[in-house]
């Protein structure tokens, strides 16, 4: 399994704060994927929004920052990585963003939900 992770969304899926030190939260979550990926020995590739910072994952996690700023920034990116991918029934895209979740289905990827990923990390 691959995973493409909407990372604010998972960053947002509970109220710690993060929003007062955004960089913060987003290194945190990567230090949190790349625990995931050597666990589970799955790649992840995470797509963030916002300003682009020196911020590398480890050897199975790739970083990546919205290629625009603006509404759907990152969303649109996910769905473009989906849609190009030569296998994406084996993607699972992690989003509890509806629009997001239905146009990365309709490129064959699968779904799960933030929350239910962001268990998967505190287990």
């Amino acid at each position: 399994m691959r995973w493409l992770v909407d990372g604010m969304n998972v960053i947002g899926s509970r109220p710690t704060g993060w929003w007062r030190d955004r960089p913060g939260a987003m290194r945190s979550l990567v230090e949190e994927l790349d625990a995931f990926a050597e666990g589970s020995g799955d790649p992840v590739t995470v797509v963030l929004d916002g300003k682009p910072f020196d911020l590398e994952g480890g050897p199975g996690v790739t970083v990546k920052f919205a290629s625009r700023r603006g509404p759907n920034a990152a969303d649109d990116d996910i769905a473009a990585i989906a849609a190009s991918d030569a296998n994406p029934a084996d993607l699972s895209v992690v989003t509890s963003d509806g629009d997001l979740a239905r146009r990365v289905r309709d490129a064959g990827a699968i779904v799960l939900g933030a929350g239910e990923f962001r268990r998967r990390l505190d287990g």
